[in-house]
């Protein structure tokens, strides 16, 4: 069964970089400078754990008065289709709930598009290129 932890401290930061090494280094072929920015230590990290290692994560960033942004979610290949990933993203939203928020906002890569609609999140604005890869600004709110 998969665990979820999240906080900032810097072995679950740790942890959150192994999952984002393996998917978007070296699967998705993304520069390292651009993937390990100087914004982690200000994020709140969420790991998602299963027989002790790290097989999804995210990060929810404050961007504004009740606003945050949800980034670097991935789920690393062989724990795909498992829900992981819905699962993490799940406890993003009930962390953001308690903390006030009342919007998040992503920008998705349009590979998963439909995931974030099935959870509810709608595009908005114009596709764009993030580390080469197109992506479209979406959002949530309640």
């Amino acid at each position: 069964m998969l665990t979820i932890e999240h906080g900032n401290e810097p072995m679950l930061i740790e942890r959150a970089r192994q999952v984002r090494e393996l998917v978007f280094i070296q699967e998705q072929g993304i520069d390292t400078a651009l993937e390990y920015d100087d914004l982690d230590p200000e994020c709140l990290h969420f790991v998602g754990i299963l027989n002790d290692k790290p097989v999804a994560t995210a990060r929810l960033r404050p961007i504004g008065a009740g606003i945050a942004k949800v980034e670097r979610v991935a789920t690393v290949r062989d724990a795909r289709g498992n829900g992981y990933g819905r699962d993490i993203m799940l406890e993003v939203e009930q962390v953001a709930k308690r903390e006030g928020l009342t919007e998040l906002k992503l920008g998705a890569q349009l590979t998963a598009l439909s995931f974030y609609e099935r959870l509810g999140y709608e595009a908005f604005g114009d596709e764009f290129l993030d580390a080469d890869l197109p992506h479209r600004m979406m959002k949530k709110t309640w």
